[in-house]
């Protein structure tokens, strides 16, 4: 495949834009090579201003859920935007995605939407802290809970992609009441709560999606919250990743567990920039105008960014794609599994509902720490020969690759092709 005109445009954006993108992991530094640069995408497809057409596993890393432009969420969106952009005011659609999202959440009475996943995550914080009146949270390496200065330490994702600990410009004193824990170890928690009588919150990924496919085991998540109960403390639920991506609802569900307060994102906008963060009555009724806990946004709650959630759950709640997206997943475990033993490649596979991420490593991947010892060249060689064979994958060993309903049978067929051929080129790497 040639890539001339992303590589002419990524000098070009170099003049006026922080490296040439808008979020670091688009910059392509753990994989090497120039970013691609894309022009539209439909279905299950993707393509690039080269006109090269991928398979897509990013999918705006997980809100396209449907695939692009589905009809019926591409008619929502039109229809929305005859009668305006923005109105700085309450709309009808506000209240209907809002009774959508907590019946899909138990015990959710009340939801604030705001503007993206890091904003319903500081935005959870605040609101913990002002409920109990404590200051510290625990959060676990690797789970990454947007770039607000409390919690970008021990992050995973982009930060453990260009191998930077945590950020310049986070103040000390930002990140004092940050405890560090390791995910899938309750010891690692306890340990916290024995030296600190003031932690407000406990906040975790049901399943670590920035650290790579990371799944709760043992029950950790439902001892998690037993803990965090018996000591007074809120568990906070960050879902925006995998809100509705394993079942119409959360992946607390699928563990019986339930967060005081859960935070949401990616899915619920159907492409659109959204966030949300949501909890029962006594907690939501600290939030401004009902109670002291201010936070506030314009364009919160924008219509059309309304409008496009409507259709995407309306019409994902008709599909009920959740055992298809099982099948696909375990298919292409397969596909991985095989190809890797045919070509003695070690890797170890997780996946969760439509999310599935291969690690080059022969560890079982059970936190930050061993998602760590993947082999990130082998995955440079895999990526860019998966591009080279038509599937678009996240430019990152951390970041879990997606599914949409959208994809074929000849998609799949296509993937089986693409990974014998990477896997093949790691071996001889």
């Amino acid at each position: 495949m040639k890539h001339k005109k992303s590589e002419k445009l990524y000098k070009k954006g170099l003049v006026n834009l922080v490296g040439a993108v808008n979020s670091p992991v688009r910059a392509f530094a753990s994989v090497g090579g120039n970013p691609l640069f894309i022009k539209k995408a439909k279905g299950s497809k993707i393509t690039d201003v080269d006109n090269n057409k991928y398979i897509d596993l990013v999918l705006s890393y997980g809100p396209m859920i449907l695939g692009h432009r589905h009809k019926k969420v591409q008619k929502a969106i039109e229809k929305s935007l005859q009668n305006g952009y923005t109105f700085g005011a309450s709309t009808k659609n506000e209240i209907k995605l809002a009774k959508i999202v907590c019946d899909a959440f138990p015990k959710m009475d009340k939801v604030r939407f705001v503007n993206s996943g890091t904003e319903a995550v500081l935005s959870a914080l605040r609101l913990a802290r002002a409920f109990t009146g404590k200051d510290k949270i625990i959060k676990f390496a690797g789970c990454y809970h947007g770039h607000s200065d409390a919690l970008l330490v021990a992050a995973g994702s982009g930060l453990a992609t260009l191998s930077i600990p945590g950020s310049k410009g986070v103040p000390n004193d930002a990140v004092k009441n940050t405890l560090i824990a390791e995910y899938n170890n309750l010891e690692s928690v306890k340990q916290h709560i024995k030296k600190h009588t003031d932690i407000a919150a406990i906040i975790i990924e049901p399943v670590g999606g920035n650290m790579g496919v990371v799944l709760p085991k043992d029950n950790f998540l439902k001892h998690l919250s037993e803990l965090a109960k018996e000591n007074g403390i809120l568990l906070i639920a960050d879902e925006v990743m995998t809100g509705f991506r394993s079942k119409f609802g959360g992946a607390q569900e699928l563990f019986n567990v339930t967060a005081d307060i859960t935070c949401l994102g990616k899915v619920i906008g159907g492409g659109f920039p959204v966030g949300a963060y949501g909890a029962r009555n006594e907690i939501m009724e600290m939030v401004s105008p009902l109670g002291a806990m201010y936070q506030a946004g314009t364009l919160s709650g924008n219509p059309i960014a309304m409008a496009s959630g409507i259709a995407t759950l309306t019409e994902l709640k008709k599909q009920n794609p959740y055992q298809k997206f099982d099948r696909i997943a375990s298919e292409i475990e397969g596909f991985l599994l095989k190809s890797a033993k045919k070509y003695s490649v070690e890797i170890t596979v997780n996946r969760f509902g439509s999310m599935i991420n291969p690690f080059f490593t022969s560890d079982e991947v059970v936190d930050f720490k061993t998602a760590q010892t993947s082999d990130t060249e082998k995955f440079g060689v895999f990526f860019w020969e998966m591009i080279n064979n038509g599937v678009f994958l996240p430019p990152s060993q951390f970041e879990a690759w997606f599914l949409s309903s959208a994809l074929t049978k000849k998609d799949t067929q296509k993937l089986e092709i693409a990974i014998d051929k990477a896997m093949e080129a790691v071996s001889i790497m």
